[in-house]
């Protein structure tokens, strides 16, 4: 989840990117004095580059499953009840609109009946009596066989508009017990959530400031659930791949001003690095640091974890880790503590996972 202490040279890149420059110097076979010389440079920090990560920094395998798990469970029943709101809401209107037509129509079948119930019907025989030719009863006949197929056909619709009427509000009943289900799930995450934290947090986290920019919205299902995503598109702060909408949140956050260096996949270690669905910010202009951030630098990071946080539910975030604080959707910030590194203890990156 982020970035480790110890520093390597620019030039050091491929699979000898994690190898400590020393190392790499004495495998090469080179000379005591550029061993030397290149000991001096790392002790008074010239030609500091990126820092190798640490596959398994900021916590066991076990803690980060336990928390994407908490997390991805909760936006996906966020997802749930809101598409179902949705839905409700579209049914309480059509519900309105057909118990409108179903007084008007109520009314007109009433006044039919009122009418037929003051004047009674016309049998034949009585039309046949009171015509004073064959063509008159014809007439008279015709007019109320049209009279009655009119009646007929308001008594159907009225019925079918009940019909449609109570199929609403069975359907409305349906979604308020869908919210209830997911309202239940929510629950059930946040507690997940809070017994994965409770190993490496000490309590409520004070969150941070900055960040009011909007984001424009990742794609999602017509349903407002986010769609499976793999490692499909090309990493542009590594040679690996990530997936299309961390691209598009690490986009967005460099179009909002977050320039910094950034390093987003990485094969060793497990959590979401290796599947393509993680960033990690450096808070330092030019590459991750071994040392805690401070003035400008900790503006950013707070400035940046705070960006990510609201714009979680349109970029689609799974979780921030900044400065000994980590954010998820069903918590808030809580307090977070790692081995005690910069690194592990995200004080001098932003650590950003996607759903």
């Amino acid at each position: 989840m982020g970035a480790a202490a110890r520093h390597r040279e620019p030039v050091v890149e491929g699979r000898d990117a994690d190898v400590p420059r020393t190392s790499l110097i004495r495998r090469r076979g080179r000379g005591p004095l550029t061993v030397l010389l290149v000991a001096v440079a790392l002790l008074l920090g010239v030609g500091a580059g990126p820092a190798a990560a640490e596959p398994n920094e900021g916590g066991t395998k076990k803690l980060r499953e336990a928390l994407e798990s908490a997390a991805k469970g909760h936006i996906e029943a966020k997802a749930k009840l809101d598409n179902s709101k949705r839905r409700q809401q579209l049914l309480t209107a059509q519900l309105k609109t057909v118990e409108t037509r179903l007084a008007g129509l109520t009314a007109q079948v009433g006044e039919v009946a009122a009418q037929s119930y003051r004047l009674g019907r016309m049998t034949a025989p009585a039309l046949l009596i009171q015509s004073v030719s064959p063509e008159a009863f014809l007439n008279r006949a015709a007019e109320l066989d049209v009279m009655a197929q009119r009646d007929s056909r308001r008594l159907r619709e009225l019925i079918d508009t009940r019909d449609e009427a109570n199929r609403a509000k069975i359907a409305i009943d349906a979604e308020v017990r869908e919210q209830q289900k997911q309202l239940a799930a929510l629950a059930k995450k946040k507690r997940e959530a809070e017994t994965a934290l409770a190993a490496v947090s000490s309590g409520g986290g004070s969150g941070f400031g900055g960040g009011s920019a909007s984001a424009k919205p990742a794609p999602r299902n017509s349903d407002g659930s986010w769609p499976s995503e793999s490692c499909s598109v090309n990493d542009p702060t590594t040679s690996g791949c990530i997936t299309p909408r961390t691209l598009h949140a690490l986009q967005q956050a460099k179009a909002a001003g977050y320039k910094r260096y950034v390093s987003c996949y990485r094969s060793g270690g497990s959590g979401e690095h290796p599947k393509g669905r993680a960033c990690d910010f450096s808070a330092a202009t030019n590459g991750f640091k071994d040392e805690t951030a401070t003035g400008g630098d900790k503006a950013y990071g707070d400035s940046l974890a705070n960006y990510f946080k609201n714009n979680a539910s349109r970029l689609g975030v799974l979780y921030v880790i900044w400065y000994r604080q980590i954010w998820m959707p069903n918590t808030g910030w809580r307090a977070y503590s790692g081995s005690g590194s910069p690194a592990a203890d995200h004080t001098n990156h932003v650590h950003l996972s996607m759903y």
